[in-house]
């Protein structure tokens, strides 16, 4: 079964980037009207950050800071996991799961070319990933 590439997921994609200035209301502003769950933080052109809506969560509402006037730089997650466009989106499943996060940058030359999500997870990659975690469970089961 052909694979497609995360260049394949992303090629229709408007990048949605933002400099570690813009507040959290401003970013989540900008998610809810775009309709995704987060944005990549940019600044001089290199991915420096992502934000998503659990960190707005947990890094602005659970610990009741103002959105208003708190900087993507001080709740962002710094230095994020990337993949290559030229990747198998599998592969970026995997990371994801593995890491315990739904968004992953992807990057390429070292500059955000856009983002890959869970979401993203529709038709043939899910099924083949599923069937490998349950034959890694399988096999784990049987070396155990």
């Amino acid at each position: 079964m052909p694979q497609r590439t995360i260049r394949d997921i992303i090629e229709e994609q408007e990048l949605l980037t933002v400099p570690a200035s813009t507040t959290v209301c401003e970013a989540a502003r900008l998610m809810k009207q775009r309709h995704v769950g987060a944005v990549m933080v940019v600044e001089a052109g290199k991915l420096v950050g992502v934000f998503t809506e659990r960190d707005a969560l947990f890094r602005i509402v659970a610990e009741e800071r103002d959105s208003k006037t708190t900087p993507l730089a001080e709740v962002m997650t710094h230095n994020p996991q990337t993949v290559n466009p030229d990747q198998s989106f599998a592969h970026a499943l995997k990371m994801m799961s593995e890491g315990g996060f739904r968004h992953v940058p992807v990057v390429e030359n070292g500059s955000p070319v856009g983002i890959v999500s869970v979401r993203d997870a529709l038709g043939p990659e899910l099924e083949a990933f599923v069937y490998e975690m349950l034959l890694q469970d399988q096999v784990n089961e049987v070396l155990a």
